[in-house]
């Protein structure tokens, strides 16, 4: 094969593409990954029938280690004759690392700062009373850690009205999500809002609590009300494909530290 295209996984998505032949094809047969140099020194590129793919603005498809370069390959085996961008959220977050979030660092640590600002894990409902009760349970702890292990100390409020935390805490926040690099700030920018917590966040980030469980501690307003006035289909599909974001991510997480 002489050229492996740039190819953005969310192109067929994004232009709404119905029929399969206006579908991009698979082009290749083997799948591996490769070490070698990239800018910021020892990398591992994904390779398929030994050539590199690109990222939609053109860069070399690496990444910094070799389980992460093969959680993305593995997206890539997996595809069937038409290329499903819907399958490959670890190729889409390596994609946004490499050429957008490396560009606007700063950008993206404001936003995960302001989460901490107004944090899910501060927020406690004034009423009912039993869900006040399981949140404290489960939010003070995770506070608590946050206080002692990253130096962001938040306080709880009661209800729904916003309450400013300490800038410290916000600036504490913004600059540890610095300290990351180009793929670990990606993972953080993208749990950020799907948890609604940057305190949730870091801790999957950094292994302390494991993808599902943090999706569900994100969620034990909206689990209650369900347990109240159930759940229907559409609204199950909804959280199905959430915790299944919150899963990959921990993956790419973990693949990151090996």
């Amino acid at each position: 094969m002489s050229h492996i295209p740039s190819l953005d996984p969310n192109v067929a998505a994004r232009k709404g593409f119905r029929e399969s032949e206006e579908r991009l094809k698979r082009f290749w047969t083997a799948v591996d990954v490769a070490e070698g140099e990239g800018a910021q020194g020892s990398s591992w590129a994904v390779t398929l029938d030994g050539r590199t793919p690109k990222t939609p603005a053109h860069a070399p498809l690496r990444l910094p280690t070799e389980a992460a370069a093969r959680l993305v390959a593995d997206e890539w085996a997996a595809q069937g004759e038409f290329i499903d961008p819907g399958t490959m959220p670890a190729t889409r977050l390596a994609s946004t690392a490499i050429d957008r979030v490396s560009q606007v660092r700063e950008a993206v640590a404001d936003e995960i700062a302001a989460f901490a600002g107004s944090d899910l894990v501060c927020y406690l409902a004034d009423h009912p009373t039993s869900l006040a009760v399981e949140q404290a349970s489960c939010w003070t702890p995770w506070r608590d850690w946050a206080a002692l292990e990253l130096g962001v100390v938040l306080e709880p409020v009661e209800g729904v009205i916003h309450r400013a935390q300490d800038p410290a805490a916000v600036a504490r926040t913004r600059e540890l999500a610095l300290r990351l690099d180009d793929f670990a700030l990606t993972g953080l920018a993208m749990a950020t809002p799907l948890l609604g917590s940057a305190v949730l966040a870091f801790a999957l980030q950094r292994g302390r609590v494991e993808g599902e469980a943090a999706f569900e501690l994100s969620r034990l307003d909206e689990a209650f009300q369900e347990r109240q006035w159930g759940v229907d289909a559409e609204a199950a599909e909804r959280t199905a494909a959430r915790r299944a974001e919150a899963v990959l991510l921990d993956r790419w997480f973990r693949a990151l530290e090996s």
